[in-house]
């Protein structure tokens, strides 16, 4: 895990805004209830505040990059149910999911960046 905290406010929003719409770029991939919400939740926050925000910004791209990413690991896993392994592989995902996306909110609620592993830059 690499923290980064070297990013300069831009104006407009004020310390607290900013850890609290980082945070919310990662929470907001908990929206599965959308579909496609765990994507479209985070890129709507990222493409509203991410010029108020450098913090925002890089965490909003590390979020939708890692929400991506990891939509392609299920779809690549769904074929494998029919093997069986399939089963514990997703159920394995959604773990990993959740766990990285709370130690990413967290992180950022604290103002420093938070870089996923296992995520494919889509997005620089």
């Amino acid at each position: 895990m690499e923290i980064i905290s070297d990013f300069h406010k831009k104006p407009g929003m004020d310390s607290g805004q900013e850890k609290t719409w980082a945070m919310l770029c990662h929470i907001a991939s908990f929206a599965h209830f959308i579909p496609l919400g765990h994507i479209f939740c985070p890129l709507i926050i990222w493409l509203l505040k991410k010029d108020e925000s450098e913090l925002v910004d890089d965490q909003g791209k590390e979020s939708l990059n890692f929400q991506l990413s990891m939509t392609i690991y299920f779809l690549l896993a769904i074929p494998f149910v029919f093997l069986v392994i399939g089963i514990p592989l997703l159920i394995i995902l959604g773990v990993i999911d959740l766990i990285l996306v709370i130690l990413a909110a967290v992180s950022a609620a604290q103002g420093q960046a938070y870089r996923y592993p296992l995520s494919i830059k889509f997005i620089k």
